[in-house]
């Protein structure tokens, strides 16, 4: 099975959180509410370049809801 690189996650626990999950390496799932992220892996390598990296994740997977809600609202 091929997964997206993220899917949009809900829970019924905690109903005003957006949740994303990212699948691939490094995983995590943000909660777009308040930014919180768990992440899933072990972080390696340069410092600055994870920062970069997770700066660029976290950006991705806004565009990644803003796109999907757009398509929600298009049905």
């Amino acid at each position: 099975m091929t997964l997206p690189k993220f899917l949009l996650g809900d829970n019924t626990d905690h109903p005003e959180d957006i949740f994303i999950i990212h699948t691939e390496y490094p995983q995590f799932i943000i909660n777009l509410l308040n930014d919180d992220i768990e992440w899933l892996d072990e972080l390696r390598g340069d410092e600055s370049e994870i920062a970069i990296e997770i700066t660029t994740l976290i950006e991705e997977a806004s565009i990644f809801y803003d796109r999907e809600m757009e398509r929600y609202a298009e049905e």
